[in-house]
């Protein structure tokens, strides 16, 4: 029965209309005025904005084109390498429309979602379902470039620096990004981007933050300013820069690891220790690895809160002087001396930082005052080798997204069957070929490294939200008992006959993506 604008048509149960209204939604769709389009324009349906685009020109995300008269995705379909495959002569081969016989049979390349396109909205089968054969098994691919609004990501910065109080609001060109998480030994993590950041709050906010999330996940330079706290560049795999100084040093340990760990070493060439650390100072004497080595009592009296022996807390304020205090005088930390205790004329003192990076060496005259002195080479040794122990400083950038929406339906019909798969194990989920850790409970949550994803994975829509690849792959038979869309699998000679694309390295150690399925049963 066809409706009027505004109105209803009678339920079947009989009720008036009436008592109906105040049960349905008002259904507008056909009161819509019909979209006018100039004749030589396409319009794009990658995405929600649905762009008008005239010929020779771009859409809103860079992606999508007008060329002659045809939608079209601009960026060429990325083809991951398998690791030991000879590039040149399978590019050859490829060229004469490779039949498969290359490599013992098994596929060389892997066929990646970067370049891929979209197809949202995802009732539609994905861009590329791609058979393929791996150790004499059929294998299918599904293949996209997802559309997230619900993602983010999880820097972790390797550094004794204070960079600000947790919960601290990071800031990227004035607008909030994200916030400051905890710190994991040695290393302090920020939580950037996410849908509250990109849909919560202003526009200007929304796109501030989307550009900064494509930009960390592309491994380019972010700059990101925190309340109450520090200036950071970060950049995937790169050294973090501090308050505009390049960090060089990860902490090889707090201040009482670093007393456990080189404490032999020290022995006999000192009579005190102290590792100044911001969390975990420590005592050489008191230390437990000090009493095992019959080390005499110093009687050092330390500033801050006493834990267990040999370790203090709170021995000063975070900062970014040693070992991640505010201090620059290592002996503002010590209260004074006790000759009933063990303090004498003499004595030897090394003062250092977690990281070696700051240290100082100190004797103790007639009236208990350490006076600065040049430090003996056996104790410089020792120093020399705490930063020998500390591995360099770097960001890491790691991409976390929610794929547990409408983006399975271009996988399957029947979507939970999916998600029921990748959590048994039948199906294994990469993003741009690397490899994902997908996240126990419900849905299907992915964590990847971006520096193991191709260049330029990333992309990004105006709605706003990020667009990167996501692949599925599983053997052909699993994915035709999950309800695969088995009319959408294409070969994947097939596939490469018919489109544009680009070989890609695989990152150092990625995993080829057929072999986490090989031991796995159907």
């Amino acid at each position: 029965m066809s409706e009027t604008p505004g109105t209803f048509a009678p339920r079947s149960d009989g009720q008036p209309l009436e008592a109906q209204t105040s049960l349905r939604p008002v259904v507008l769709e056909h009161s819509r005025v019909p979209e006018r389009m100039s004749a030589d324009k396409v319009r794009c349906e990658a995405c929600p904005v649905l762009c008008q685009i005239s010929p020779g020109k771009l859409g809103a995300c860079d992606r999508y084109g007008n060329v002659d008269g045809q939608l079209a995705r601009l960026d060429t379909l990325a083809l991951v390498a398998k690791p030991g495959t000879d590039l040149v002569a399978w590019a050859a081969a490829a060229e004469k429309h490779w039949d498969g016989s290359l490599v013992g049979g098994d596929a060389p390349v892997f066929v990646s979602g970067v370049g891929s396109g979209t197809t949202y909205p995802d009732y539609k089968p994905a861009p590329f379902i791609v058979s393929s054969r791996h150790e004499g098994i059929d294998m299918v691919t599904v293949v996209t470039e997802g559309i997230f609004s619900y993602c983010s990501f999880k820097v972790k910065i390797d550094t004794d620096r204070y960079l600000g109080p947790e919960q601290a609001t990071v800031r990227h060109q004035g607008e909030a990004v994200g916030h400051v998480s905890t710190i994991e030994y040695g290393s302090q993590f920020l939580a950037l981007g996410g849908v509250h950041h990109l849909t919560g709050g202003s526009k200007r906010e929304g796109r501030i933050a989307c550009e900064m999330m494509m930009a960390l996940g592309n491994r380019s330079p972010v700059e990101l300013q925190i309340e109450g706290g520090a200036s950071v560049v970060v950049c995937a795999n790169e050294p973090p820069v501090v308050d505009g100084v390049e960090e060089k040093r990860m902490r090889v340990g707090c201040g009482s690891a670093a007393i456990g760990i080189f404490a032999p070493q020290w022995f006999g060439h000192a009579d005190e220790v102290v590792v100044i650390d911001d969390h975990i100072t420590g005592v050489l004497s008191e230390h437990q690895a000090g009493k095992f080595l019959d080390m005499a009592p110093s009687g050092i009296r330390l500033r801050g809160r006493k834990s267990t022996p040999g370790r203090y807390f709170q021995v000063a304020n975070p900062g970014s002087g040693w070992g991640g205090t505010d201090i620059t005088d290592p002996l503002c930390i010590v209260e004074g001396w006790d000759a009933r205790h063990g303090a004498r004329p003499g004595l030897r003192l090394l003062m250092v930082s977690t990281t070696g990076e700051d240290s100082a060496w100190f004797v103790l005259d007639d009236a208990l005052v350490p006076r600065p002195a040049e430090m003996p080479a056996e104790v410089r040794r020792v120093v020399e080798r705490i930063g020998e122990n500390c591995e360099p400083s770097l960001a890491s950038v790691l991409y976390v997204a929610g794929a547990g929406g409408s983006l399975r339906a271009g996988v399957t019909d029947n979507p939970v069957r999916l998600t029921r798969s990748i959590k048994s194990l039948l199906v294994n989920v990469t993003c741009g070929g690397a490899p994902v850790y997908v996240w126990p409970g419900g849905g299907i949550t992915v964590m990847v490294d971006v520096a193991k994803m191709p260049a330029m994975s990333f992309g990004s829509v105006p709605t706003p939200a990020i667009v990167s690849p996501i692949e599925f792959t599983m053997r052909l038979s699993d994915y035709r008992a999950l309800g695969g869309h088995m009319d959408r699998v294409r070969r994947l000679e097939d596939v490469l006959a018919s489109i544009a694309y680009r070989v890609v390295e695989p990152a150092a150690g990625n995993p080829w993506p057929f072999d986490a399925l090989r031991e796995k049963t159907p």
